[in-house]
């Protein structure tokens, strides 16, 4: 790492940390390093690191308010690179495939395709005919979108930030502060950390997968029921639950059981010989959410810190997949805004 240049450190090597380091790297080519320090790492299995636990895959919600709106455009910016990538990088682990959703209880943005969820890809109208059987399904809907083999694809963000010239770091940070430690040459640090070290309203969201065409189904108690595929023979990922607060680090028998029952009742050709699951292993991993949602601000340091700035972006909880390149490169945009603002405000 060049000694007479600036650095920006990023924290965390989920998978926000991972594609902000990437995009920053890009931008900053020939300007600054990119140092990259995390605790846990793509090949490490930890229920504290989410990422690699994930069933991710993409698909359109209408969008009401202005944060949905600011969402809902990084959402299509990630569409758009995971199609990218999908086609140049066969190997990142990113397929196109047909999504479905089912819904049972859908708002009018669903029945009227408004909010932009009608500008999703190949988006059509399903007949009642197509809805799966004795599931109180009232909407349905068929577009085109991508799903991911989480493990394989940030490995593939780590190698291609490491084959870039990007530097990393495996140590535990206490505060996002603690990263200007490296030296002076570090002005800005990328907090991607998860939880926020600390954020008062960042929580754990616990998830439990029995992994095993993405389809996801709203059922009438209001609770949710998906099917993601894994490309490169990954399996598939069954899940559905959501259990803010619960930090129980073991799956739950009678969740598997549920989770099971309802993804065979949705979509019963996903069962194997004899009519049964072939279950390869249960995940459960810590969705980083927060009470008002993914934090995705600038903050300029006083006192000793003066002169240094932290871009926060973390807490997006089942979101971070597909809102992540639009996050990126927002990141970078907060950057370079930050680097100019420093440079015209007046010492005091």
């Amino acid at each position: 790492m060049s000694s007479d240049r600036k650095t920006i450190i990023v924290i965390g090597a989920g998978v926000l940390g991972l594609t902000a380091a990437i995009s920053l790297q890009k931008e900053y080519a020939d300007t600054r390093d990119i140092l990259l320090i995390a605790r846990d790492w793509p090949s490490d299995e930890s229920i504290r690191y989410t990422s690699p636990w994930a069933g991710a895959h993409g698909r359109p919600i209408p969008a009401t308010t202005p944060i949905a709106r600011q969402h809902q455009a990084f959402a299509n910016e990630t569409h758009a690179m995971m199609k990218a990538l999908s086609q140049q990088e066969p190997a990142c682990g990113v397929e196109f495939m047909d999504g479905y959703d089912f819904i049972a209880c859908p708002s009018d943005n669903y029945v009227n395709l408004t909010g932009g969820y009608g500008d999703a890809e190949g988006l059509i109208v399903l007949d009642k005919n197509e809805f799966p059987n004795d599931m109180g399904i009232t909407f349905g809907s068929k577009y085109r979108t991508w799903s991911l083999n989480s493990p394989v694809y940030c490995t593939f963000l780590l190698r291609k930030f490491r084959l870039r010239g990007g530097k990393t770091l495996k140590a535990t940070l206490t505060t996002a502060e603690e990263a200007f430690s490296r030296g002076d040459y570090v002005d800005t640090v990328v907090n991607c950390s998860g939880f926020g070290f600390g954020d008062p309203e960042a929580f754990p969201v616990r998830v439990s997968n029995p992994c095993d065409r993405t389809i996801t189904q709203q059922n009438p108690d209001g609770t949710w029921t998906f099917i993601i595929p894994r490309p490169l023979d990954g399996g598939t990922v069954i899940g559905g639950t959501r259990e803010p607060h619960d930090w129980t680090e073991t799956a739950r028998p009678e969740t598997r059981a549920k989770v099971l029952e309802m993804a065979a009742k949705m979509y019963p050709p996903i069962l194997g010989p004899g009519g049964k699951f072939n279950v390869i292993r249960d995940i459960v991993g810590r969705r980083p959410a927060r009470v008002s949602g993914l934090r995705l601000e600038t903050e300029f340091l006083k006192g000793h810190f003066r002169g240094k700035r932290i871009i926060h972006a973390y807490g997006a909880e089942g979101h971070g997949y597909g809102l992540s390149w639009g996050v990126a490169r927002e990141v970078v945009r907060m950057a370079l805004e930050a680097e100019s603002s420093v440079a015209v405000r007046p010492s005091l």
